[in-house]
């Protein structure tokens, strides 16, 4: 059909050819920078695996966690630190939101939800006084980054973005892997599991609620300190829609690896999976020309038939085999 119009246009067949291959071509340069955004945001997928899936908490603070690492790490960044200590700093910061939504829950009683919703718009002024205004840029070539669009291509490997982020993946669910088999782990997950019978256990729930939600913001905090650096810059609204992505994330690498990876350190590798193969469809969607303003439609949906398949499978699919 694409011959057929081009000729209709006027257009002989090696142009309107040469125009697939250039158009197949740009989206091929587009894929590394997809794979880069997808680990980044693959650091916030794990953060909201944890509440998500551990916890059993759907935490809506991770939209304003996210802007607040990316606030912090930036004007540390501008302030003269260095990029390790500006990171540390935004982590610090995710995990005090992580804190406050965690007494909101637990020592006012607030559920969570609505204690995530509270926090998310306490950050949202903390942000905007952290930096000043809506937005600050930061320069690649007159700061030291850890991260960068620019070190995608033509970069020395060790300053390669796509390497450092997944080894700072690795890294992380190394970590976590080996604190969710401490003592203390493990009654953060029995909290999430059955919170009545943890109390019953002697396990301090509170605490186990409030330590993982420190954990997972700081995670994502840590991720909106890795995006900030990569886009060179930090906006008010950066972590707008982020709980939608973490989840897309989250449902997308166990639905493709669930059945793969049982161990648990491989399922948070799964979640990472899942953001890089969420970026990588976007991408292939903008290449398409659809709408970029229907993207985060798009994504609700995605996220909302997912959670939808476990519900319908027990309640459609099962009938239909016993009848069967």
């Amino acid at each position: 059909m694409a011959d057929t119009a081009g000729r209709q246009m006027g257009l002989p067949l090696y142009a309107v050819l040469k125009g697939k291959t250039m158009n197949i071509m740009s989206l091929l340069n587009a894929l590394p920078g997809a794979v880069a955004q997808g680990l980044i945001w693959g650091i916030m997928a794990i953060g909201v695996y944890l509440t998500f899936r551990i916890l059993d908490i759907a935490d809506l603070t991770v939209d304003g966690s996210l802007g607040t690492g990316g606030a912090v790490c930036i004007m540390l960044m501008l302030s003269g630190q260095n990029v390790w200590v500006s990171m540390a700093g935004a982590t610090a910061a995710g995990m005090a939101a992580g804190l406050a939504t965690g007494i909101l829950h637990t020592f006012m009683g607030i559920p969570a939800i609505l204690a995530g919703i509270l926090t998310q718009l306490g950050l949202y002024s903390i942000n905007l006084k952290t930096m000043g205004k809506a937005n600050q840029a930061i320069n690649v070539d007159k700061y030291d980054l850890l991260v960068s669009l620019r070190f995608i291509r033509k970069v020395p490997f060790y300053k390669n973005t796509i390497l450092i982020v997944a080894i700072a993946i690795i890294i992380l669910i190394a970590i976590l892997y080996w604190f969710f088999g401490t003592e203390l782990g493990c009654s953060l997950r029995a909290t999430g599991c059955n919170d009545k019978m943890a109390r019953a256990q002697g396990i301090n729930t509170d605490l186990s609620r409030v330590l993982g939600l420190m954990i997972s913001n700081g995670l994502v905090a840590l991720s909106g300190a890795m995006l900030c650096q990569y886009q060179g810059f930090a906006d008010i609204n950066m972590g707008r829609g982020a709980i939608v992505i973490g989840l897309a994330a989250v449902i997308i690498g166990e639905a493709i690896f669930g059945k793969i990876f049982r161990n648990f350190g491989l399922k948070l590798l799964g979640v990472a999976l899942g953001s890089i193969i969420y970026y990588l469809v976007l991408q292939v969607v903008i290449w398409m020309g659809i709408d970029t303003d229907l993207l985060k439609l798009l994504s609700a949906a995605v996220v909302a038939v997912f959670l939808a398949i476990p519900t319908w499978k027990s309640r459609y699919f099962s009938n239909m085999g016993k009848r069967g």
